[in-house]
């Protein structure tokens, strides 16, 4: 999801059945494989009982250069997602965090099971000051905001930004990053630092060898995929152990076909959102690949690396997936491969919006915990990351955008990374963003991914029942009194 999220956001950033890009994205990336525990251990973990957070730091004395007013002998810490983007970039912003605070000492580690790691200490009230909260034990959003356990990082987006002091931190940021992190009225919870583009993933070496252009009609794809079977490449793979990478992909494809207030119904679950005939258009012609034969053989037994493995060695054409593949897969792509990205394919002229349009939004999502004793840190630790110095350095190292909007010039950018940039260009305000992986980590996860599409794409279960089996999940979690609901404004 992040950061991939199998995630997840997913990376994310960023494996299991349940609960992250990369997900994430995304979420949030590289995950813990580990199963993820149900919304009702989720919900324990963000109780809001449990323990005392000890002295909050001192607020320190704010200037100019401590627009925050962070205490400047105050420890702080933060942990990190492990997942496809690293630790380097993080590492890096922590030197300039103890530079320009030479008294502190940052408490920095790194790991795939952010949720059984830092669950016992959400109950007793003593987590880190910053947590990028992405993989496959990404802690569930929507628990935390509900729970009341995160704390609004408003002071930071109000701050002055790191490179302009005229310039607040809002406004270096690119569109809908702030939103991202809303879920009901102006606080905002959570700083999606990386910008994520979901879409289908390929080789324009493998296509041209096809003699084939990218795909805009189903019709087209169907074309595709036969010229790569009879060449003995399959034409999709996917992380089957982790079905939920399946909509970066199918959701932007619903939007397409039906207009973006099919996907917005969906995420507000409204009662047979998922009956819409976009809907079953999109679910009847990914299932269609399965049933062609399309589909690369033993997918549903692969996760992400070894599905990312296998089409990066040719072996099937394309892969849904987030930015955060490339440099996930960095080791196994190969120099010509002439990675690139694409907006999902559309059913035909019928189309609501036009081709190109794509699934962007903000990826690794960073959060203060409300019982941080340094939450002034936790969010200067952010701001520092929000720097152009610090963006540059993410996106030269790790081949993704951040949120800062800006931060590649002067940087030689890879294959996939100014593939994702002209997808950018080309959707222009057909940007979607689904919601259903922020709000409902579980019924994206376990229920509509792992076993709705999972089941579907395996050839287990047909359209039309997925999509009966997939309703009644997103209708008990509209009725579900014990999770807080989300709609768009």
């Amino acid at each position: 999801m992040g950061s991939t999220s199998a995630e997840n956001t997913g990376a994310e950033n960023t494996g299991a059945r349940g609960v992250g890009r990369r997900d994430l994205i995304k979420r949030s990336a590289a995950l813990g494989l580990i199963s993820v525990p149900t919304m009702s251990f989720l919900s324990a973990c963000a109780s809001s009982g449990g323990g005392d957070s000890g002295d909050k730091a001192k607020a320190g004395k704010k200037t100019a250069k401590n627009p925050l007013g962070v205490n400047d002998t105050a420890g702080m810490e933060f942990v990190l997602f492990d997942g496809g983007f690293g630790k380097e970039y993080a590492q890096d912003a922590v030197r300039i965090y103890e530079k320009n605070f030479p008294k502190v000492k940052v408490k920095f580690s790194a790991t795939q099971k952010i949720q059984s790691t830092l669950q016992p200490r959400f109950n007793q009230g003593t987590p880190p000051d910053l947590i990028d909260n992405s993989g496959a034990e990404q802690m569930d959003m929507g628990v935390l905001v509900g729970k009341k356990q995160l704390a609004d990082l408003t002071p930071l987006l109000d701050a002055p930004s790191y490179d302009d002091p005229n310039k607040k931190v809002r406004d270096t940021l690119r569109p809908g990053i702030v939103e991202m992190g809303q879920f009901d009225g102006d606080p905002v919870w959570i700083m999606y630092y990386a910008y994520t583009v979901y879409g289908v993933w390929y080789s324009q070496k493998a296509l041209e060898s096809l003699d084939a252009e990218y795909p805009k009609t189903w019709d087209e794809m169907l074309a595709v995929c036969e010229k790569a079977k009879k060449k003995g490449m399959a034409g999709w793979t996917y992380a089957g152990k982790y079905p939920y990478y399946i909509p970066f992909s199918l959701y932007p494809m619903i939007g397409k076909v039906g207009g973006r207030e099919v996907l917005d119904a969906i995420d507000n679950l409204e009662p047979n959102a998922w009956k819409h005939p976009a809907v079953k258009a999109c679910f009847d012609a990914n299932y269609e690949l399965y049933k062609k034969g399309y589909i690369l053989k033993g997918t549903p037994g692969l996760d992400h690396i070894q599905s990312q493995t296998a089409w990066a060695k040719g072996k099937a054409l394309f892969i849904p997936n987030g930015s955060w593949v490339e440099n996930e897969s960095a080791n196994v792509i190969p120099k010509d491969f002439n990675l690139a990205v694409s907006a999902p394919t559309g059913i035909d002229s019928s189309d609501k919006l036009p081709f190109g349009t794509i699934w962007a939004s903000g990826g690794e999502p960073f959060i203060v915990p409300a019982k941080a004793k340094n939450p002034e840190g936790g969010m200067e630790q952010l701001r520092i990351m929000l720097s152009e110095a610090s963006s540059k350095n993410f996106t030269s190292k790790v081949k993704s955008l951040t949120a800062y909007n800006g931060g590649t010039s002067g940087i030689s950018l890879t294959p996939g990374l100014t593939s994702g940039v002209a997808a950018l260009k080309l959707a222009g305000q057909n940007v979607l963003n689904p919601r259903l992986q922020d709000w409902y980590v579980q019924l994206q996860k376990e229920q509509i991914g792992v076993a709705g599409l999972g089941e579907m794409m395996a050839g287990r279960a047909t359209p039309a029942e997925t999509i009966k089996k997939i309703q009644g999940f997103a209708d008990a979690a509209a009725k579900d009194t014990s999770i807080k609901h989300y709609k768009h404004q």
